[in-house]
This record gives structure tokens, C-alpha cells and sequence, in this order.
């Protein structure tokens, strides 16, 4: 579709054209025989029609794009093309003429033209090259915003095709720890294998349902982190604690899905693990001043080799975290004697959990 055909743009591109009008309605009526109104008529009815009829440029420049033919296919199709349109815009604006002035002012003007052909054919073939012009540089502004929408929509496309392979990685983590812990526990304490196997269950369930969506509420990914840690409490029993520090306003607001557990399961997996009698893990999340603060914080052994600040789980949350948010969310790691401590801060959304 020509770029061109919208009311605004069009009412600006024939707006263009008004000087030219008022410079021959000027000239027609202080050189001619005709009166202010008759000449203004005249050049506005004659102008009108060259302006829409040099909107046709836009097809031989689509047909001939700069760069990929030929100089003199270009040149000649161009000239080719504003000799025809000059050649009918003198022909048409006799016509016009004849429609709209007496038969003596159309004789004198016709004298008055005639004499000045040769100037108003060059004047026609210059105004199509100009807008061949203008033409070549809406397909330039055109080719530069389609171009920009594809590596915007490639760069969304490759952000969505990451997150999901990161929200990917979470889940067999985790399913092969559970298997292997199940498989532990068969010989040591069927019961508790079987327990682990009923949560392990509700788990993925839960984890499956979630993962499809693009956002959560905060309450559904803190009730999965509790199928999580029930089933590290079949593993660990009395040697993992759990505290919570939930405001009940933050419970509504809206995550990415499985964002803390890969954070808990760390937590797990590099600090109480590692301690023989055990420790505790800290869930704290709060709003406020539009943001939504989280902070996983757990107990651990400060001199054990196995503690990874860069583990895959927290470098999967914070390029999780980038991709959803930019540069409106942070994450710090930090550790304090035996409190290693991950604190998120991202903008506080609310709505609906999409389904």
C-alpha cells in the first residue's frame, strides 16, 4: 500500500504543494487576464491534479530500488516516466482551464501559454523527479522501520525462546535429585519413599501448571516452594528449618513462574546439605513504594568447597530476571558469617494470574 494514502499523510503531502499554487495563482492574476479568484481556482484545481497524479513515482521506484539496478534502468525509467507525467499534466490543465474560464480569457491565457510551454513541461518533468526523490526516501524511512520491527520481534523471540529454556532446566534439576533420593530411602525407609513419591507427584503437577503461564502470583510460587521443601523435609528431617516473613499484601502481586525454587533448591542443596546438624532457611517478601521485595536467606558451612555463589540456579534467575524486567530488577548475592543471603527487587505488578 502506498505510504502516502492516509488522511494525515496526505493532507501533509498535498499541504506541500500550496506554495506552488500561490505562486501561479500569484502569477495569473498579476500577469494575466484573470481575477484573484479565477487564477486561485485555476492553480489549485491544476496543482491538485499533479499532486496526486506524481503519487504514481511511488511504483517505478518500488519497481527500480536504488542499488539493486542498473544506473541507466533507473535513469531512463525515471525520465521516461516524468516526460509522460508532464505531458499529461499539460494536457489536463488545458482541459481545466477550458472548464473553468470564459472562452476570451481561456483564448489569451492559451497565447499566454503557448509562448511558455517549453518552461512549464521542464517545470512538470522537475516536480516528478523531485518526488521521485521524496519517494526514494519514504522507501528508505519504510525499509529502516521494517527492518528495526524484525530485530525487535527476533530479539523478543530469542528472549522468550531463553526463558523458556532456562524455566526448562529447572525441573529435571530437581526431578533427578528427588529420584535419586527416593531411590535412597527404598531400602533405608519405604514409607518415606513412598511419601516422597506422593509429593514428588503434586510437585511436578504444580510446577507443570505453572510453567505455562508468563506470570504468577506471588501466593502460587510460594505454595509450590512448600511442596518443595516438604519433600527436602522427607530427605532431611529435623535438620531443615523453614522460616517465613510474608507480607500478605506482596501474596497478590505478580511473578515470573518457578523463580524462587531454583533459589530454595539452592539454598538446599549448598547450605544445609552441607551441614550435619542441619540449619535453617529464611523466606521473606514484602511491597513497597511499588516494588516487591525478596529475600532467600539460609544457613551454611562458610568453609566448605561445594558453596557456589555462581551456581546455575542463581545465574538462570538472574538471567531470568534480565530478560523479563531489564534493567528494573537487581539481584544481590551476599554472604555473612554462615549466612549466605540472595535478595531480589522487582517492580511490584499486580492483575490477574494469566490461565
Amino acid at each position: 500500500m502506498h505510504p502516502l494514502l492516509t488522511r494525515n499523510r496526505l493532507g501533509l503531502y498535498l499541504l506541500a504543494w500550496v506554495p506552488l499554487a500561490a505562486t501561479s495563482a500569484y502569477v495569473l492574476a498579476t500577469r494575466g487576464a484573470l481575477g484573484w479568484l479565477q487564477a486561485t481556482v485555476l492553480a489549485v484545481a491544476v496543482y491538485l491534479f499533479y499532486a496526486l497524479l506524481c503519487l504514481s513515482a511511488w511504483y517505478p521506484c518500488r519497481a527500480t530500488p536504488l542499488g539493486k539496478v542498473s544506473f541507466i534502468r533507473l535513469l531512463l525509467t525515471h525520465l521516461i516516466a516524468a516526460v509522460l507525467m508532464s505531458f499529461v499534466w499539460t494536457r489536463v490543465s488545458g482541459a481545466i482551464s477550458y472548464a473553468i474560464l470564459s472562452p476570451e480569457q481561456f483564448a489569451a491565457l492559451s497565447r499566454q501559454f503557448q509562448s511558455q510551454l517549453n518552461t512549464v513541461f521542464t517545470v512538470g518533468i522537475l516536480l516528478y523527479l523531485l518526488s521521485v526523490a521524496f519517494h526514494y526516501v519514504l522507501i528508505a524511512m519504510e525499509e529502516s522501520r521494517h527492518a528495526e520491527a524484525q530485530a525487535v520481534e527476533a530479539r523478543i523471540l530469542a528472549r522468550d525462546a531463553e526463558l523458556k529454556a532456562l524455566k526448562a532446566q529447572v525441573n529435571p534439576h530437581f526431578l533427578f535429585n528427588s529420584l535419586n533420593s527416593i531411590s535412597a530411602l527404598t531400602s533405608v525407609d519405604p514409607a518415606k519413599a513412598r511419601e516422597m513419591c506422593i509429593l514428588l507427584a503434586e510437585f511436578l503437577r504444580m510446577t507443570l501448571g505453572l510453567g505455562e503461564k508468563s506470570t504468577i502470583r506471588l501466593s502460587e510460587e510460594l505454595a509450590l516452594l512448600e511442596r518443595f521443601l516438604a519433600i527436602e523435609k522427607v530427605r532431611f528431617g529435623s535438620r531443615l528449618h523453614v522460616e517465613e516473613a510474608i507480607h500478605e499484601e506482596s501474596k497478590a502481586l505478580l511473578i515470573p513462574p518457578l523463580l524462587l525454587q531454583p533459589l530454595v533448591e539452592n539454598a538446599v542443596m549448598h547450605g544445609i546439605a552441607n551441614l550435619p546438624e542441619g540449619g535453617t532457611i529464611r523466606v521473606a517478601c514484602q511491597s513497597q513504594d511499588g516494588r516487591l521485595s525478596i529475600t532467600i536467606e539460609n544457613t551454611f558451612d562458610a568453609e566448605s568447597t561445594s558453596v557456589r555463589r555462581g551456581g546455575l540456579g542463581l545465574l538462570n534467575v538472574r538471567r531470568r530476571l534480565e530478560g523479563r524486567y531489564e534493567k528494573q530488577s537487581s539481584m544481590q548475592v551476599s554472604a555473612e558469617g554462615n549466612c549466605f543471603r540472595v535478595q531480589l527487587s522487582l517492580p511490584a505488578e499486580s492483575g490477574a494470574s494469566p490461565k
